[in-house]
């Protein structure tokens, strides 16, 4: 039996999708916190922000509430991704919504909070049990109730 090369191509290909289907993929491993970095346009300051899952930090007028965060496993591309509800809450004006789906460290610009005062995107998924990998910042601008490592005063 003779193969052309057309067979061949064809073969290799059925072969290394076999062994691509073959091989399983890790699944995310959830965090505990996510690791934010927040920059106040206005006077360029930045912040290093932790909010644990299921919980709410302010940052400026921004509440920032964490409702899950992801990250790639070890022997994978890094990426770290949180699903992020943000809120505006301005004296005497309703809260607004900011945003909210999921947000990618290695993509910030993919999935974006639009704010023409604050930037915000993610770093890192952290776990309680581990320290956060994110480099302290400069502190939180002066009208914020949040301090540097993104706990409410």
């Amino acid at each position: 039996m003779k193969l052309s090369s057309a067979g061949v191509a064809m073969a290799g290909l059925g072969l290394s999708l076999a062994v691509t289907i073959a091989i399983p993929t890790a699944l995310a491993i959830p965090g505990d916190n996510v690791v934010l970095r927040a920059m106040d346009k206005i006077t360029a300051r930045v912040s290093t922000i932790t909010v644990p899952v299921g919980g709410t930090v302010t940052f400026g007028s921004l509440q920032i509430t964490a409702k899950a965060c992801d990250k790639h496993p070890p022997e994978e591309t890094p990426e770290a991704s949180a699903f992020l509800d943000v809120v505006e809450e301005k004296p005497g004006e309703a809260p607004q919504p900011r945003f909210q789906g999921w947000m990618f460290a290695s993509s910030p610009a993919l999935s974006a909070l639009e704010h023409p005062v604050y930037d915000l995107w993610v770093l890192d998924c952290t776990s309680d049990d581990a320290p956060a990998a994110a480099q302290p910042a400069e502190s939180a601008p002066a009208n914020s109730s949040t301090t540097e490592s993104g706990t409410s005063q």
